[in-house]
């Protein structure tokens, strides 16, 4: 394997997490997680006229645990990213991936904002439209975070490491 590729699999900094184990996939559940809730939290405020300021709220405090979340989440992204060799189809994914990230985090933090102006507790659907366009974004910018690890194998254990494991 090229050295400059099998780079791409080992960690630049003991922050990123160790050999095979990156800590930016974990992390990403968690802003995942809190947009997909607030998605449904938002389905359950629009449909129910008695839980509308119960839910809507929830929903608002969701995406805010989701911005956290992904901010942090960006930070050991960034990390995985600069060990992968300038000009490859990973790199090209990776800055894809990134940008469709960063812009997802923008959406929600203009829904976010939106519905502070707003009055956090009061349902719309312009917000909640704009969660679902969030999310179909963020469901894309996945699928390119899942080639990465297991179709490029960046920041995974190398080939001969997973070979081992079927020996």
């Amino acid at each position: 394997m090229d050295a400059s590729l099998q780079r791409a699999k080992q960690p630049k900094t003991a922050l990123a997490g160790p050999y095979g184990h990156p800590f930016h996939p974990v992390m990403v559940t968690v802003p995942i997680g809190a947009w997909v809730a607030s998605l449904v939290f938002d389905v359950v405020a629009l449909a129910s006229a008695s839980k509308e300021a119960t839910f809507a709220e929830g929903a608002y405090w969701l995406i805010g645990v989701g911005i956290v979340g992904a901010v942090l989440a960006a930070i050991f992204g960034l990390m995985d990213l600069l060990v992968i060799p300038r000009r490859t189809k990973a790199f090209t994914t990776g800055l894809t991936h990134m940008t469709l990230n960063l812009s997802v985090v923008v959406l929600y933090a203009i829904n976010f904002a939106v519905r502070a102006s707003q009055g956090y507790d009061a349902a719309g659907v312009g917000t909640f439209a704009l969660s679902v366009v969030s999310l179909a974004a963020l469901g894309v910018s996945g699928w390119l975070g899942g080639k990465l690890a297991y179709r490029y194998g960046v920041r995974v254990a190398g080939e001969d490491t997973q070979r081992s494991g079927f020996n």
